[in-house]
This record gives C-alpha cells, sequence and structure tokens, in this order.
C-alpha cells in the first residue's frame, strides 16, 4: 500500500507541475527563512553575550588612598559576584597609556601627574542589563577609597537596545513571509484536489479506503517538503560560504551546520505534510 501511495505521489508532480513548482519554491523561501531567522539570532545572540563579557568599568580612586587602602578595596571587588576580571592600573601606568594613545606628554607642562590610578573591571555578562548595571554603578561608587566609576553607558544601553529591536523585527518579517508562504502553498494544493475532483469521486464510487484518497497527496507534500529542505539548503550553504568568507562571519559565531540540516530536512516535510492535511480535511467518503 505504501508503495501504491508513493507512485500515486509521484503522479501527483507529473500531473501537475506549475503548482508542483509554486509549492517547491514557497516551501523553499519558508524553509530559507527560518534558517536565516535562526541564523541571525544566534549571531545577535552571541554578540550580546560577547558585547557583555567585554564591558569595562572603570574605577578611579582617590589621589588620597593609601596603598593598605588599595588592597582592602581589591579584596572587596573580588568579592563581588558580580565581576569577573580586575585589573589595577597605577598612576605611572595611567600616564603611560595616555601618552600612548594621544601621543602627547603632559609631563612637559606639568611637575605632577593629574591622572588617577584605578581599577579596571569586567563583569559576567549575566550581570550586565540596565537595571543590573544601574545598582553596580551605585554599589561600587559607595566603596571607601573611589572617587568615579565611568563606563559607557549610552553605547552598551544603546547596542542592546538595537540588538533586541533587530530580533523582534526578524521574528516578525519571518513570521509574515512564512505565513504567506503556507497559504500559497494551501492554495496550489487546493488547486491540485479541485484538478483531481472527478478522479477522486470515481476512487469513492469504487469504495476506495479515505486513506487511499489522502495519502498519495499528503506524501506529495511531504516529497515537496523534503526537495525544498535540500534546496535551501543547497542556496543558504552557497550564501554562507561565499559572504562567510568575504565578511569574515564565521569568526563572530560558531556556526552548527549539523543542527541547521536537520532543521531544515524537518521543517519541509513537516509544512508539506500539515498543510496537505489542512488542505485534505474536507475530503470525506460522502458521495
Amino acid at each position: 500500500m505504501i508503495f501504491f501511495w508513493l507512485k500515486e505521489a509521484i503522479k501527483l508532480i507529473g500531473r501537475a507541475k506549475s503548482s508542483f513548482f509554486l509549492s517547491l519554491f514557497s516551501i523553499s523561501i519558508s524553509v530559507f527563512l527560518i534558517i536565516a531567522s535562526l541564523i541571525s539570532i544566534q549571531i545577535s545572540n552571541e554578540f550580546q553575550q560577547s558585547l557583555k563579557r567585554n564591558v569595562n568599568i572603570n574605577i578611579f580612586l582617590k589621589d588620597s588612598i593609601t596603598v593598605r587602602e588599595t588592597e582592602l578595596l581589591r579584596l572587596q571587588l573580588e568579592s563581588k559576584k558580580y565581576i569577573n576580571t580586575i585589573n589595577y592600573i597605577s598612576k605611572d601606568e595611567a600616564a603611560k597609556n595616555f601618552i600612548k594613545e594621544t601621543g602627547e606628554d603632559f609631563r612637559k607642562q606639568l611637575d605632577y601627574n593629574p591622572l588617577p590610578s584605578s581599577f579596571q573591571v569586567t563583569l559576567n555578562d549575566k550581570y550586565v542589563e540596565k537595571d543590573s548595571l544601574n545598582k553596580i554603578i551605585n554599589s561600587l561608587s559607595q566603596l571607601t577609597g573611589v572617587d568615579d566609576v565611568v563606563f559607557q553607558q549610552e553605547f552598551v544601553y544603546g547596542v542592546l537596545s538595537q540588538i533586541d529591536k533587530v530580533r523582534k523585527y526578524i521574528f516578525v518579517i519571518t513570521a509574515i513571509l512564512f505565513f504567506i508562504a503556507i497559504y500559497i502553498i494551501y492554495s496550489t494544493i487546493k488547486l491540485i484536489i479541485k484538478s483531481k475532483y472527478e478522479e477522486l469521486e470515481t476512487m469513492k464510487l469504487v469504495g476506495a479506503k479515505l486513506s487511499t484518497i489522502k495519502m498519495p497527496i499528503v506524501l506529495n507534500g511531504i516529497i515537496i517538503g523534503l526537495l525544498a529542505g535540500i534546496i535551501s539548503l543547497a542556496v543558504f550553504y552557497s550564501l554562507f560560504y561565499y559572504f562567510g568568507n568575504l565578511i569574515e562571519l564565521r569568526r563572530f559565531f560558531n556556526f552548527n551546520g549539523g543542527l541547521y540540516i536537520v532543521v531544515a530536512l524537518l521543517i519541509g516535510p513537516v509544512i508539506g505534510s500539515l498543510v496537505s492535511l489542512i488542505s485534505l480535511r474536507k475530503i470525506t467518503l460522502k458521495i
């Protein structure tokens, strides 16, 4: 029976070539969009995590702070669970860094070093959220010996906000295009059923089972979905490796090729079979 269903499903492709290619194109677009959305979300997540891991907070110390007080402050910072790394920058190191970055030696005009010593800390990424950062800055500002706490607040908040917005747009656009593609597939399968109306009525008259009538169309949808998955994968990999090498995209995230192959080869047949079943729901053995 399975071979009969499969044979009939393949016949459907030959009978409705235009509908077949339209369905194939629609499902290929849908699968490609899903893969592209997953990739975009993964890239945005990894970029966001990378940004969070590299948020530097500069804790500038008072000029009057003693060596002992500096060591006590370091111990306090090390005890904070939200701090990942700590780097102490002395006044001399701060002066050297300033001269290296600006090319200007203020020591020629001044007989003292106006730059403060500081601790440069990075945070655990799970604490790099707007509310958490505000609390952390306030907490660090109140420590003994601290003169000022500075970090790129507007830049960090701005980038994190933009990443969240982009992610939402990706979901919305993909969902809209996905449902458009589903509608096209649904309409195409309805056309196939309409073109086979007389044949289906004849099968009912000779006592064919409902599964014999429906399963070839469902299998047809699965076959189209599988082909669409393969096509979308081929297009995606071609584009990814071309543009990936061009802009060194693979440096930004860990590409899990196996995951996307499985997704593509499952999503296509699932879409094809589900839309076919929905399209066939009104077909009964009633004459």
